[in-house]
């Protein structure tokens, strides 16, 4: 079960973290954080290994951090400097490890962030 939180409003140049719970098979695959923007289709955003090697999107490179806490089955996302174009619902997911990482499981509710003045 794919659990997401941390969402909510926030001005352009503010921060949010974001957390993601899912128990079980967390520390021994990878996990991926991807966004889906109103009328657009969901894209990748950000991933961690299970040895924490991370990769963006070019988008967010430099001022989002993904980040896991193997003791407590939690990623989380660290988004600073954010803009209203990273307004958009935020899911994780285990993924398959790749240039593309390919989503593993049925996605969760994901939580709302919203960039506005």
């Amino acid at each position: 079960q794919l659990v997401e939180s941390g969402g909510g409003l926030v001005q352009p140049g503010g921060s949010l973290t974001l957390s993601c719970g899912f128990p079980g098979l967390f520390s021994a695959t990878a996990m991926a954080w991807y966004r889906q923007a109103p009328g657009k289709q969901r894209e990748f955003v950000a991933a961690i290994s299970p040895g924490t090697t991370t990769k963006y999107t070019g988008s967010v490179q430099g001022r989002f951090t993904v980040s896991r806490d193997k003791a407590k089955n939690t990623m989380y996302l660290q988004m600073n400097s954010l803009k209203p174009e990273d307004t958009a619902v935020y899911y994780c997911n285990a993924v398959i490890w790749g240039d593309v990482p390919v989503a593993l499981r049925s996605w969760g509710q994901g939580t709302q962030v919203t960039v506005s003045s």
